[in-house]
């Protein structure tokens, strides 16, 4: 027969109420009870029914998470994090996403409702703030990535602008001169930041600017902006590229014409993905702290469904890097 919390009880000494408040994950525990109990879990073996427990708490025990592209490998990377967030929350999550566009984005919020999902990890591209009245006050909301709409809803991601900067600054302190950006994009909130931060770090510098748009942020559209860079007078000696798949792109155009990274024209991307990491050259790439930023926006949906959203909305910044490699250091 299956092991129930009252056979847990019972061998902790304890009374069940204290070894459900254990389980669940509670503080008001004395610590040797919490003890005793942790110790018959493991001993009996015992699992929750989340099912139950997620009816009984007038729950659907399902989270959503929105993005742009699952093709992107940073929105899959982050995709496979907040699953395994949302797992240890007793959360299965549903996935959805947008193709980076404002109606694909109003459509899956008016689809959200509290008798689908306990709450939703969008990360939005091309959202207006206007877009969120019609939003189910039942369904708490967490934005994490760069586009910040002017909201009161809990949001989580890294500096942008600094992240750009701290790329282009890495270009001009390798001596590079004629830095070029690839990425620039008339309605995508990332491509603003991060073209902001281009902005910034070569006006430090004293050093010209060189932008090509990319409509899409795919290999193919950072191959053609790269090509359309050295077929100029005077090509630039790096670029900055404002996702890993564009610079993978890039990469590839460069080697086309027979030119060598980082010797003749130095790389860096954005999101430091797996494919940069095996890509030859291997890239340097801004590295965002991935892990951070699913366990927070987890925990922020969590602390909103389980106090009936009775806090402040946050604005979290979580940490990043620049993982330095060979398309900047040979």
């Amino acid at each position: 027969m299956a092991v129930t919390l009252r056979d847990v009880a019972r061998l902790a000494g304890v009374s069940i109420k204290t070894a459900s408040n254990v389980v669940n994950g509670y503080s008001f525990v004395k610590p040797e009870n919490r003890r005793r109990v942790e110790e018959a879990l493991a001993a009996t073996g015992y699992r929750p029914n989340i099912g139950a427990r997620n009816l009984r708490r007038g729950r659907t025990g399902f989270i959503a998470l929105v993005v742009p592209e699952l093709g992107i490998p940073y929105f899959g990377e982050l995709a496979g994090l907040v699953i395994t967030a949302g797992r240890e929350q007793g959360w299965n999550v549903l996935i959805e996403q947008t193709q980076a566009s404002r109606e694909g984005e109003r459509a899956v919020l008016a689809a959200l409702g509290p008798h689908l999902i306990d709450a939703a990890i969008i990360s939005p591209e091309a959202l207006h703030a206007s877009d969120f009245a019609d939003l189910d006050p039942g369904v708490p909301l967490v934005m994490i990535g760069e586009h910040s709409v002017d909201v009161r809803i809990d949001h989580v991601a890294i500096d942008n602008v600094l992240a750009a900067r701290t790329a282009v600054g890495h270009l001009v302190e390798i001596g590079r001169r004629r830095i070029a950006a690839i990425g620039a994009h008339p309605y995508r909130g990332t491509a603003a930041l991060r073209l902001a931060g281009y902005h910034q770090a070569l006006a430090d510098a004293g050093l010209p600017e060189l932008v090509r748009p990319a409509l899409h942020y795919h290999r193919q559209d950072g191959a053609a902006a790269m090509a359309s860079l050295l077929d100029l007078p005077e090509p630039p000696d790096a670029v900055f590229c404002f996702n890993d798949l564009l610079a993978v792109g890039a990469l590839r155009a460069i080697a086309d014409r027979g030119l060598r990274v980082p010797e003749d024209i130095a790389v860096v991307g954005f999101d430091n993905t797996e494919e940069g990491a095996y890509s030859r050259p291997t890239l340097t790439s801004i590295a965002p702290d991935k892990h951070a930023i699913a366990s927070t926006a987890v925990d922020l949906a969590r602390r909103r469904i389980e106090t009936d959203g009775e806090f402040e909305p946050e604005d979290i910044q979580t940490p990043f890097t620049l993982a330095i490699r060979e398309s900047t250091s040979a």
